[in-house]
């Protein structure tokens, strides 16, 4: 089963829209948000996501779901 996590301290780059839309449009995968991924470089530089623990960027929180789709 696929699981998808997203770090709360990410939201301010969009992400928390990003999985809600997943949650809505996929039920199946187990979308899960967390208080800290320990990404903290990562998730001060802009919008990612971990997608069975590996690591997925985007320029914006769109383009990350985008790219999640695509992997989906």
């Amino acid at each position: 089963m696929t699981e998808i996590k997203f770090c709360e301290n990410n939201f301010t780059h969009g992400t928390e829209e990003t999985a809600k839309k997943l949650k809505e449009n996929y039920p199946d995968i187990n979308v899960a948000v967390e208080s800290c991924l320990g990404y903290c470089g990562d998730c001060a530089d802009g919008p990612f996501a971990l997608v069975n623990d590996e690591l997925i960027q985007a320029e914006s929180a769109e383009e990350l779901y985008n790219e999640i789709e695509r992997i989906l």
